[in-house]
């Protein structure tokens, strides 16, 4: 019994030690690329993304659509190199809810039909990023690595141990 159980949980969770980069590092390049994009197309016609905004009845149309036009922009590139992660992640799939709620609600039926909305699954990666962060190969790995390398010279435990 021991030897399937290992054999179903044990293995592949020392496989997936091994690849614990790839997760995030595939997310972040596949979610950053569509939002990089698709916050450039909504940049380069704001007219229709201000009418979109306007017919989904989102309030202030023509401050949000540049607003969220550029928070899909910026936040797909940032994804795509792993810098502010967390909060990329965190705006993008604040913008998830309000398109969800604005421009797919009517639309909602059943919890089958939610689950399968595009934007559902685009939240549930944005969460999964927002909480787990960018993963080793990122902009933000090596910014808090230069973090804690300054946290430990900054340490009085460390200065006294250097001087004594």
């Amino acid at each position: 019994m021991n030897k399937i159980l290992d054999g179903l949980i044990g293995w592949p969770e020392r496989v997936a030690g091994y690849l614990g980069w790839l997760a995030p590092l595939f997310a972040r390049l596949v979610v950053g690329w569509v939002f990089l994009w698709s916050g450039w197309g909504k940049l380069n016609n704001l007219a229709a993304t201000i009418e979109n905004f306007a017919g989904w009845h989102i309030p202030a149309p023509h401050l949000l659509a540049p607003f969220v036009s550029g928070v899909e922009f910026f936040g797909g590139l940032f994804l795509l190199v792993g810098l502010l992660t967390r909060i990329s992640a965190g705006a993008l799939g604040v913008t998830m809810i309000v398109a969800i709620v604005s421009a797919k609600w009517d639309m909602v039926d059943s919890l089958e039909t939610l689950l399968g909305f595009d934007e559902t699954e685009y939240l549930a990666l944005f969460l999964w990023l927002a909480i787990a962060g960018a993963g080793a190969i990122s902009v933000d790995h090596l910014l808090e690595k230069q973090i804690a390398s300054n946290r430990m010279a900054a340490s009085p435990l460390r200065r006294t141990r250097t001087n004594a």
